[in-house]
């Protein structure tokens, strides 16, 4: 019988530690000072839309007008051809031009606490909501 009590007593231990570790590693790290991310997943769209940003302002200055598509961006910058593809993991890439710019939206393949969607213009101002999709009326993020 004692020895079911110390299996017992090691199991609850464990139990209890695994689930501290878990709720440790769910506590997200800013990766910056100012960092307005609230996950690694919001923190990976938010870095790919200022890559993409940065590569339009780069790409405009160079050619007079804002890339068609985003495989137009390849090589500007820090852009990459693998950096194309819309999906990016727990979002998904929207881009679109108009007659003097575009529009550039990350889009949470679900939409919770830890995964805002967020929309960008031209002008760079990164905009976010959480409970809908983002848009030009949409807060911007600090």
């Amino acid at each position: 019988m004692k020895l079911g009590y110390w299996s017992g007593i090691k199991g609850i231990g464990l139990i209890v530690l695994a689930v501290s570790l878990a709720a440790a590693q769910t506590t997200y790290q800013p990766k910056f000072s100012g960092d307005p991310a609230r996950s690694d997943s919001e923190a990976i769209a938010l870095g790919y839309m200022r890559t993409v940003l940065r590569a339009q302002h780069q790409y405009q200055k160079k050619n007079s007008h804002y890339a068609a598509t985003l495989g137009d961006l390849v090589h500007t910058g820090t852009f990459t051809r693998r950096m194309v593809d819309p999906d990016r993991g727990d979002y998904t890439v929207g881009y679109r031009t108009h007659k003097d710019g575009f529009i550039l939206t990350m889009t949470p393949k679900q939409l919770d606490a830890e995964h805002r969607s967020f929309y960008a213009e031209d002008d760079a101002k990164i905009h976010a909501e959480e409970t809908k999709s983002a848009n030009e009326d949409s807060p911007i993020l600090k």
